[in-house]
């Protein structure tokens, strides 16, 4: 029941549920033991009746057979049924006689008149005993079963008297058997078989029919379970209306108050007055919701307070803001100006040497001997040397204001990743092989994203640079193109100096260099920004001692999440990534 308890308790149910089924659980129990001990008391208490009714009756028969031995016999008029005793009359005993009226009367010994009274009370339906014996004398005594059994245990021990209830034709019958001793009335019919007074002689057995007790005993307890759902029912009832007014009516005005609170609508003047337990509580409450409401009203002074110097300077912060947002936007919108202005100077002044340059080659191949001249195509070519140079910053920052300004158009297509991988690869044979360097590729046939081209192609082309700048002579580039969960993804190592692990993040910032390398400080700023327009990731691995690994991340097609795929390109695509694949493979 302890268990059963426990799942009640955490059930979803409400408070007065639980508590109801808790006590009806709890009051069915104990009226169901305290029902069944009743019931079986009682009918203990029945049966024992009856048995003490058989004791009775076998008392009874006891008397009177005593009666009759003592007085020798009885004599009844010999109606047309009365027979004569036989055994009586084998005795050579008077067994009739006639009366002055010429009635006869025919003598009676204690069996006979035990067996005929027996006989009468059946008829009359109301119980039978039987006399027995194991040393029978009329085999009319014979003992059943129950009888043999309990003569038996008689003549083995002190056993007074013998119970048992069996069912005979469909119905409940009491067995009750006790011994019968000899006596000095017995003497005289039976001294001749050896007994002497104080011996078991036989028994009587006496059956009292029990269908109507245990039919009394079955309507007790149909009355007694009726009663027992009667007073559940009403206990029920009671505590449901009990918890309803006196525990469920206070709850929930107290839960209201809560709530009222909560919602700042609370008044102190609703107060219960049950006068017991749960006006403590709300009184309690009420005293807590005061102390609570004014401790609120105090913080918020105090927040108003602090607050009213914060609202003054969030204003300047904001005003001060959009002056930096108008500065930012004048200045990224001059900077493009600018460098749009000074690129086509640049250019011009470019051209003009390449042309300059070229003239001057041609006439000093032509009149080697004009060491003047030489010295002039030096500086000349220093000057182109720094126009490019010049060229390559304005075009850089160019990119990047029009980039973080979003003014440079994407035109995102389906794209295979290896193949621009691949083909990034080619503009770089020349520098590395300059410094004897060789690419090591590592692409797999078909990885399938939606990119800008161009822009990514621009990413790879500015990290291979990177990584032939730094790379140490004779030595080994790998580029790794291969599939992750949702990304694909390029890493780009190198043997160089690496990166100093604080310095991973600042890498990727404007006009930042690493080393005294020549460069803008603007590449992998663009890089950065590139990426990110494809809702991609980059990064790098370095510990700043063993090179360094470049990587960018990009998301696959959101329509399909297209996976790694090992289907082949078209022939034509396919059989030109390998040359290129095998001729960037080679070393140098």
């Amino acid at each position: 029941m302890l268990g059963l308890l426990k799942k009640i308790r955490t059930l979803k149910l409400s408070l007065s549920t639980k508590i109801i089924m808790g006590c009806s659980i709890t009051l069915i129990a104990a009226l169901g033991i305290s029902f069944y001990i009743i019931a079986h008391h009682q009918e203990r208490l029945i049966i024992g009746q009856i048995e003490n009714e058989a004791r009775a009756i076998f008392k009874q028969i006891v008397i009177t057979r005593g009666w009759i031995a003592d007085h020798g016999g009885v004599f009844v008029e010999k109606l047309p049924w009365v027979k004569p005793n036989p055994y009586l009359t084998a005795l050579g005993k008077e067994v009739e006689i006639t009366d002055t009226k010429g009635r006869k009367f025919v003598k009676k010994n204690p069996a006979m008149v035990t067996r005929e009274i027996s006989k009468y009370s059946e008829d009359k339906d109301l119980y039978w005993f039987h006399i027995t014996s194991l040393k029978l004398v009329n085999p009319e005594n014979a003992p059943d079963e129950f009888e043999k059994k309990a003569l038996l245990q008689f003549e083995k021990g002190n056993i007074k008297d013998i119970f048992s209830i069996e069912k005979i034709d469909n119905s409940k019958y009491l067995r009750y058997i006790s011994p019968l001793y000899v006596e000095e009335g017995c003497l005289s019919c039976h001294a001749k078989q050896g007994y002497k007074v104080g011996d078991i002689r036989g028994a009587i057995s006496v059956t009292i029919p029990m269908d109507k007790t245990f039919a009394k005993i079955l309507e007790n307890r149909r009355n007694m379970l009726i009663a027992a759902i009667f007073i559940v029912l009403s206990l029920i009832a009671a505590m449901y209306f009990l918890m309803t007014r006196l525990v469920l009516g206070p709850m929930k005005r107290l839960k209201s108050s809560i709530n009222e609170l909560s919602e700042g609508k609370y008044s102190p003047s609703n107060r219960l007055k049950t006068g017991d337990e749960f006006e403590d509580l709300c009184k309690s409450f009420s005293e807590m919701a005061g102390t609570l409401t004014e401790y609120h009203s105090c913080l918020n002074n105090k927040i108003k307070e602090a607050t009213r110097g914060i609202e003054d300077t969030n204003r300047k912060l904001i005003k001060t803001n959009r002056l930096l947002n108008e500065a930012n936007i004048r200045k990224s919108d001059f900077i493009a100006r600018a460098s749009h202005e000074l690129r086509t100077p640049l250019t011009s002044v470019k051209g003009a040497m390449d042309y300059i340059s070229a003239k001057l080659s041609h006439f000093l191949h032509q009149n080697p001997h004009e060491t003047a001249l030489d010295d002039l195509h030096i500086f000349f070519e220093v000057i182109k040397k720094n126009s490019e140079r010049l060229i390559r910053m304005v075009n850089a920052m160019l990119d990047m204001e029009r980039i973080e300004m979003g003014t440079s158009e994407m035109h995102f297509t389906n794209a295979n990743l290896s193949y621009i991988v691949a083909e990034s690869l080619t503009y770089f044979q020349i520098n590395a092989d300059q410094k004897g360097i060789y690419f090591n590729a590592n692409i797999p046939n078909n990885i399938t994203v939606r990119v800008d081209e161009d822009r990514i192609k621009q990413v790879l082309i500015n990290l291979l640079s990177n990584a032939i700048k730094f790379a140490p002579e004779e030595s080994e580039i790998l580029i790794f193109a291969y599939p992750e969960k949702d990304y694909a993804v390029v890493e780009v190592w190198d043997d160089g100096p690496g990166v100093h692990p604080s310095e991973h993040e600042r890498v990727f910032e404007k006009f930042y260099k690493n080393g005294n390398k020549e460069g803008t400080g603007l590449g992998l700023a663009i890089c950065k920004s590139i990426i990110e327009a494809h809702s991609g990731i980059i990064g790098v691995n370095s510990d700043g001692k063993n090179g360094s690994c470049f990587y960018f991340k990009l998301p696959y097609p959101d329509r399909n999440r297209e996976r790694f795929s090992h289907e082949s390109f078209h022939a034509t695509e396919q059989h030109r990534l390998l040359e290129i694949a095998k001729r960037i493979t080679t070393p140098c």
